[in-house]
């Protein structure tokens, strides 16, 4: 009875994975395919401005600080900056972790590279750290004209690296998961920050 149990658990795992697999790389191939002259030059563009975006908005928001001497802003900006900064090391941690090929590389007859990297692929760290600086941008600034942008980019540069043919809709599922749970985590990490940069 316990060999028949371990059996069927066995092939549902089985049959579970390749459902996902397919799934992955089914779901990939749609999205890549997407040629357009208009898709192709926004998904670039959005694509390539992440880090600018990413790193750019809490160094603007400590240099605007700086110049206003406004504290709360400055807390605001270490929030985002830390958020943002803590994503990128977790998800390049998990990169080198999990070592998973691209899917250029695992499926060259389905998937055409738009542009190359030289990381493994899970999770998307471009995808975890607009993730990460969106939901920051949500939790210190909850009005509808900072979360509407905000989320539609994070979002756009999540389709934008499978469009380009550099991710599996796995990888950018859970960088957006890694980026969301850092930034959130981060709200409780910076009460101490807080403390220990300006006293209070």
């Amino acid at each position: 009875m316990k060999k028949m149990f371990f059996l069927v658990y066995f092939a549902s795992f089985l049959v579970f994975n390749l459902s996902a697999q397919n799934w992955d790389i089914n779901t990939l191939h749609r999205i890549n395919s997407w040629d357009s002259k208009f898709v192709r030059n926004y998904n670039k563009i959005i694509s390539r401005s992440e880090p600018y975006v990413a790193v750019g908005v809490p160094v603007a928001m400590a240099i605007a600080a700086w110049i206003k001497q406004d504290k709360g802003l400055l807390k605001d900006a270490v929030y985002i900056g830390t958020s943002v900064a803590g994503t990128f090391v977790v998800s390049y941690g998990l990169k080198y972790l999990v070592d998973r090929a691209r899917p250029y590389d695992a499926y060259p007859d389905r998937v055409h590279p738009y542009s190359y990297e030289d990381s493994p692929s899970f999770p998307s760290s471009h995808t975890s750290t607009a993730f990460a600086l969106a939901t920051s941008l949500c939790v210190k600034y909850p009005k509808w004209y900072v979360i509407a942008p905000s989320a539609l980019w994070a979002c756009s540069v999540g389709v934008s690296r499978m469009n380009e043919g550099v991710h599996y809709p796995s990888d950018v599922l859970a960088g957006a998961a890694i980026g969301v749970g850092c930034a959130v985590a981060n709200v409780y990490i910076n009460r101490w920050l807080n403390r220990w940069l300006f006293g209070d």
